[in-house]
């Protein structure tokens, strides 16, 4: 399970049919690496202090309670109870609002992710039906929820045994990409190159491995800490850069990254074979020479009138 309590209890529901379920984060922080602000000076830790703007004098965080700026400088006060009143449908009920293809979405809306569990015995059977009937579909099951005070809207899909919810962003949370992309040449490339670039793609083509996506430059830095720890100042061997050169003629890096020959088919004609006629002719020149005939040296009469 990834972690002892869930953050959110509820139900989910598909038309007329539901079942308790419970939300636990899927992504955990507990192995990452985490750093403190230290005075250089007495190797003691610096402590954030929660200060009154106005006053600039220290205030408990317990003490603390949550203000919207209607104006500027100027704030209305939320209570526990202010939000209770707020709430709505989503807060505990988990209803599917339709299906999708699972594809449909893409990748960039997708925000967090969690583990959907069925909270208790009861229900159930009726989750493992849902569950299958998802996977079988090939579909997603689109619904909202409120997490964090703020109504989400989330894709579930099947993961295993279970069901994993991702919250989505909506269409304000991301940058409108057109401006960056404006300078991307809108004509086609040469697909001479897609080819080979195809080539490249079907080459390093594999399967996923969890163990791919591992972060290289925390593992490093973790050498670096134990290396500090054990009194060593001298960091582990760097890794080779990358070569960074201009690519000026595309064509050829392709080719070279397939292991291909830039000269290829341009290679040297194969020589004709001799014809009949020539044939003939070089042989007769050779049995004149054989029998003493004329050197090349004669004058030009003598050998017309041969």
């Amino acid at each position: 399970m990834a972690q002892k309590h869930p953050i959110w209890r509820g139900h989910l529901r598909l038309a007329l049919v539901s079942c308790p379920v419970a939300l636990y984060t899927a992504h955990k922080t507990s192995g990452d690496l985490s750093f403190h602000l230290i005075n250089p000076k007495t190797q003691n830790r610096v402590r954030m202090v929660t200060v009154d703007a106005g006053t600039d004098k220290p205030v408990e965080r317990g003490e603390l309670v949550k203000g919207y700026e209607f104006k500027k400088d100027t704030y209305v006060i939320l209570d526990d109870a202010d939000f209770e009143r707020a709430k709505i449908d989503t807060s505990e009920v988990l209803t599917v609002d339709k299906f999708v293809a699972a594809d449909a979405i893409d990748p960039i809306y997708f925000d967090a992710s969690y583990y959907l569990v069925p909270d208790g015995q009861a229900g159930q059977d009726v989750y493992v039906v849902l569950r299958d009937a998802i996977a079988k579909s090939g579909r997603m099951a689109l619904s909202r929820l409120v997490l964090a005070r703020r109504e989400r809207a989330i894709a579930i899909v099947p993961m295993d045994r279970g069901l994993v919810l991702h919250t989505l962003h909506e269409e304000r949370d991301l940058e409108d990409p057109k401006e960056l992309f404006a300078s991307v040449p809108g004509s086609k490339p040469d697909q001479e190159m897609v080819r080979l670039a195809t080539q490249l793609v079907d080459r390093q083509t594999g399967k996923y491995d969890p163990g791919d996506m591992e972060d290289r430059y925390e593992a490093r830095l973790r050498e670096v800490i134990e290396a500090k720890l054990r009194g060593e100042e001298e960091a582990p061997e760097p890794e080779p850069e990358e070569r960074r050169d201009n690519v000026i003629d595309l064509m050829a890096a392709l080719k070279r990254s397939l292991g291909q020959s830039t000269d290829e088919g341009k290679r040297a004609p194969a020589k004709k074979a001799p014809t009949r006629s020539s044939s003939k002719s070089k042989a007769s020149k050779a049995a004149k020479e054989a029998a003493g005939g004329k050197s090349k040296g004669a004058p030009a009469a003598t050998r017309k009138r041969a």
